[in-house]
């Protein structure tokens, strides 16, 4: 079973026009324009969209939905099933967590390995 998906680009569709501080442009078509931009920029120099999975059998996906329907790349390293996975708000990286009592760091390009954080006691 699937636990968990999230998109590269998540951070820049939650937050639309809204900067850190919570304000917007006045205008609403500057607002349309700030967060075109925002979308623009969480998908990279011509980098698509990607999308995440993660599952009971302790591994990871990473898709580019808008060129196939198969994945890029199969990541694994968990020994638990992965509750949760989430993009930096930039894309570059992405988090995963797992019963495993671990958080892991992946490249949110290629889908490679970066490294583990062990230290919680109980299932993260």
């Amino acid at each position: 079973w699937v636990n968990t998906l999230a998109l590269s680009t998540e951070h820049a569709l939650k937050t639309g026009p809204y900067d850190q501080k919570g304000r917007r442009p006045k205008e609403d078509e500057k607002a349309k324009q700030e967060a075109m931009k925002r979308f623009k920029e969480a998908c990279g120099a011509g980098q698509p969209e990607r999308l995440v999975s993660g599952s009971d059998d302790f591994t990871m996906f990473l898709w580019d939905p808008s060129k196939s329907k198969h994945p890029m790349t199969r990541m694994t390293g968990h020994k638990n099933l992965v509750n949760q996975v989430q993009f930096s708000p930039n894309g570059q990286w992405i988090a995963s967590a797992s019963f495993d009592k671990s958080v892991k760091l992946w490249n949110g390009n290629t889908g490679t390995f970066v490294t583990s954080f062990f230290g919680h006691v109980g299932p993260v």
